[in-house]
């Protein structure tokens, strides 16, 4: 083919196929069978086939791009893993059907808004994943009002308007609860994140419903804010209550590991003095010590689940408009910094 761009008349020539066809298999539409699709696609790696972005988005009147608008602290994305793993998740599921991920940042919930309102006005992506949701959250209706496609991650379950993809935080916060309970603990704590959020509030209410189930007080809670920071600042006010909790569930693992290495320096003994779990499942928890008991949570999962829905959205919105992919609930991890209430 000399220094020549390969074009799909050359794939499907090679396949022995219609150009029609050839898109079809290319782009992952139905109308051709298995055979070939592969046929097709093992044509275009042996000519080096790249398909043109500009054309196909000429013809489909696509961008071929989804939109994730994050509204975190800069401190939080830094430090927390879960969100790469989550992006991670979203650019496996949609690299193979060309797509790109369109990243951008909301620095407070107007500009966040504001965001979403620029990537429909300029036509900049097909599609939006909500995640992190508010409760009430305004992006639900501002994304019927743009017309934009959307997915939901983790909603609150009230009605939620939207297709979506789900994990269960609440069995992984009971469980967790009934293993310091079956170690004698009867004043269990909470390190709670901004209540604003969904997920914020679900694993604040299976702390509270656990230990009621078991027929114990729930408390003290405290404020936690996801950080590593808000953390240290609990294990603090832990300090200072006259009486102090044995255990304390975090919400989680970044927060849990400033709980522990404030507790240190206090004084108070990890898992001797005061029990400690988080929720995530971090790498960062099996570097500290002890290590962190957790609920390992699946954001690489749950961001592929998340981007390939929308992608079936952004393909027949009617079909999938009531689609719902509850993931398995993430698993209670055991590890070290948790054991039996002090004597």
């Amino acid at each position: 083919m000399g220094s020549s761009r390969v074009t799909i008349v050359d794939v499907a020539a090679r396949a022995g196929v219609a150009i029609s066809s050839a898109s079809s298999a290319l782009n992952g539409r139905p109308g051709v069978s298995e055979a070939t699709r592969q046929r097709v696609q093992e044509a275009a790696r042996e000519l080096g086939y790249v398909p043109s972005l500009r054309g196909r988005s000429l013809s489909t009147q696509r961008a071929f791009t989804i939109g994730l608008v994050l509204q975190r602290s800069w401190d939080v994305l830094e430090s927390d893993p879960f969100f790469g793993a989550f992006i991670g998740g979203i650019e496996q599921a949609i690299s193979h059907r060309g797509y790109a991920l369109v990243l951008q940042m909301g620095f407070d919930q107007q500009d966040t808004e504001n965001r979403y309102r620029e990537l429909a006005a300029n036509r900049r992506v097909d599609g939006v994943l909500l995640n992190e949701l508010r409760v009430d959250d305004p992006r639900v209706s501002l994304v019927k009002e743009l017309g934009l496609p959307a997915v939901g991650i983790s909603p609150d379950l009230d009605s939620f308007p939207l297709p979506y993809v789900r994990q269960s935080a609440t069995v992984g916060v009971t469980q967790l609860v009934e293993h310091l309970v079956s170690l004698g603990h009867t004043r269990i704590a909470h390190v709670a994140g901004p209540e604003g959020y969904v997920h914020s509030r679900e694993r604040d209410r299976a702390w509270r419903e656990a230990l009621v189930a078991a027929g114990l007080e729930p408390g003290p809670r405290l404020d936690g804010d996801f950080t590593y920071e808000g953390g240290r600042s609990a294990a603090d006010r832990i300090a200072e209550l006259d009486d102090k909790p044995t255990a304390v569930v975090c919400v989680n693992d970044l927060c849990a590991v400033g709980l522990i290495m404030r507790a240190q320096e206090l004084g108070i003994k990890i898992p001797g003095d005061l029990s400690v779990t988080g929720y995530d499942g971090i790498a960062l928890g099996t570097y500290v010590r002890p290590a962190l008991t957790s609920v390992q949570a699946t954001p690489r999962q749950v961001g592929s689940a998340a981007a390939a829905l929308l992608l079936d959205v952004i393909d027949d919105a009617q079909a999938r408009e009531n689609e719902v992919i509850q993931l398995p609930a993430a698993e209670v991890v055991l590890r070290k910094s948790t054991g039996p209430v002090p004597r």
